[in-house]
């Protein structure tokens, strides 16, 4: 990696932690050259204005998390030639490395460019829109897999499905910010992954199981 670039990403990268403790509002470029050591012409060199680093942050973001998905869910895969048993596997791993990250999920970009949409130029907003309608689409093509091999106990939208995934990670993250509480966004996860596997169980073997209480 060249020094450009090792610059590029620790500017990102600075950024992207403010950008998550405090917002893109009270995110000023001046901290973030301060903290990366660079000089203003140093930034203007990579960056030409604060939307285009926010551009550039949001792209990094949903690169790391389309990895993620990519390496939990195709590990899934490996595991069962069945769609749901994979899918089922993939959404355990899942909720197992956002529980093993340090402090839980350091938050979610997406929802700060959402909150703060009047900050942020029109490229930045499609760019949100098209990462979540994109991991959708992810998740509803697996969905449609799953349904080819088990048919749904209940009748359903499969697009509603597919889109709680996004709910329930981004939802996750926001309470387990809020609530100080890490360990609530793997819990969400694992939640879904049970409502999935209710949702195509044969019906003779979905039987009522005690409540879980707090």
């Amino acid at each position: 990696m060249g020094k450009g670039v090792e610059t590029r990403e620790r500017i990102l990268a600075i950024a992207e932690a403010s950008v998550l403790a405090k917002g893109f509002g009270a995110t000023s470029i001046d901290e973030v050259i301060a903290e990366a050591g660079i000089t203003k012409s140093g930034f203007f060199y990579h960056f030409r204005d604060k939307n285009e680093l926010a551009r550039a942050m949001l792209l990094r973001y949903v690169e790391t998390n389309d990895r993620l998905f990519d390496n939990v869910f195709g590990r899934g895969r490996q595991l069962s030639d069945d769609p749901l048993q994979a899918f089922l596997i993939g959404l355990k791993l899942l909720a197992e490395v956002l529980a093993d990250l340090p402090s839980g999920h350091p938050g979610c970009l997406i929802a700060s460019v959402c909150y703060q949409e009047r900050l942020f130029d029109r490229e930045v907003r499609a760019i949100a829109a098209q990462s979540v309608q994109r991991w959708n689409a992810r998740f509803r093509a697996t969905l449609d897999d799953i349904v080819a091999v088990h048919a749904p106990r209940e009748a359903i939208d499969l697009d509603t499905v597919a889109a709680m995934m996004s709910c329930v990670v981004d939802g996750g993250i926001i309470m387990s910010r809020l609530l100080d509480d890490p360990s609530r966004l793997e819990r969400q996860v694992l939640a879904f992954r049970a409502f999935v596997k209710l949702l195509f169980a044969p019906a003779e073997i979905a039987r009522p199981v005690q409540v879980a209480t707090a």
